[in-house]
């Protein structure tokens, strides 16, 4: 495998692999930190592609509070190690300068309009217009004919999805559905940040999602007023165990607007989305009601 630091080392690649025969390029963007969750989409990559690529970037963009950039783990020799192994042709590593490069003026910027307001967009000003802008950048820089994603950013993955399809970007994505530990908790490098007691209460998010997902997947009358009932109650529940809720709410797994009001539940693919604070980590997670 080998480690790219900058754009002249990532030109060379592709002129080798070029010249080499290129084959189905794989893209899996990563700010690194590489866990289960991580390595799961890498080998979706590996069986779909024969060449995979893994970008590692702490993007400054996406994110909206200064310490929580700063927090962030960053662990490249051991992410090197386990790409290695995972049979990855290339860990793609630039520098904030190489990818945002300073000439005097604010970065050039892709905004999604309205999955980057809704849900994780309205408690993360200018979260998502970071991640558009950098996975459009990380497509030109690499010019994969595949990329995939984690299914546990379901918005984000949503937005990508938009956003190929809104720009001609021809780049297909896919997404690899979440890996949970074994007592559910979704893979996440923030994980690393709990305590052990809050990594004992952490859990409960994923229940208190299948709880909801259970009501959606039986309910045979619907209105606004009871969707709204149930997202409350749930909320309530969030708050009894610990967690401080920033939104649980049911949407139409399709585009993330809120379910028709005049089918049942029960007959709609819906995704149960929350987002949460638990001891000053925050923790997002997702539940479908549909796994056909």
């Amino acid at each position: 495998m080998r480690i790219l630091r900058d754009r002249p080392q990532l030109v060379a690649m592709h002129r080798e692999w070029s010249r080499k025969g290129r084959g189905t390029v794989a893209l899996v963007p990563t700010m690194g930190n590489l866990h289960e969750g991580h390595m799961t989409v890498i080998r979706h990559a590996r069986a779909r592609a024969q060449r995979v690529v893994v970008s590692i970037f702490v993007n400054p963009l996406q994110f909206d509070r200064a310490e929580d950039l700063e927090r962030y783990p960053r662990t490249l020799d051991e992410d090197a190690r386990l790409a290695t192994n995972a049979g990855v042709d290339a860990l793609f590593c630039p520098s904030e300068e190489d990818m945002y490069p300073a000439d005097g003026l604010p970065p050039v910027q892709v905004v999604v309009p309205v999955l980057s307001e809704i849900l994780e967009g309205a408690y993360r000003q200018g979260h998502f217009e970071g991640v558009a802008t950098v996975v459009t950048k990380l497509f030109n820089l690499v010019r994969p004919d595949l990329a995939l994603f984690g299914e546990k950013d379901y918005q984000q993955f949503k937005l990508i999805e938009r956003m190929v399809q809104g720009l001609d970007i021809p780049t297909r994505v896919e997404a690899v559905p979440t890996v949970r530990e074994p007592d559910g908790l979704a893979f996440s490098s923030r994980n690393s940040q709990l305590s052990e007691e809050a990594r004992a209460v952490a859990p409960e998010l994923k229940r208190v999602l299948d709880e909801v997902a259970t009501v959606c997947r039986t309910a045979t009358k619907v209105d606004a007023d009871r969707i709204a009932e149930v997202e409350a109650r749930a909320s309530e529940r969030l708050c009894e165990a610990g967690f401080e809720p920033e939104y649980l709410s049911i949407r139409r797994a399709e585009d993330l607007m809120a379910p028709a009001t005049d089918v049942p539940l029960a007959e709609q693919d819906l995704v149960v989305l929350a987002a949460v604070w638990l001891e000053g980590v925050r923790l997002i997670d997702n539940v479908r009601t549909r796994t056909d």
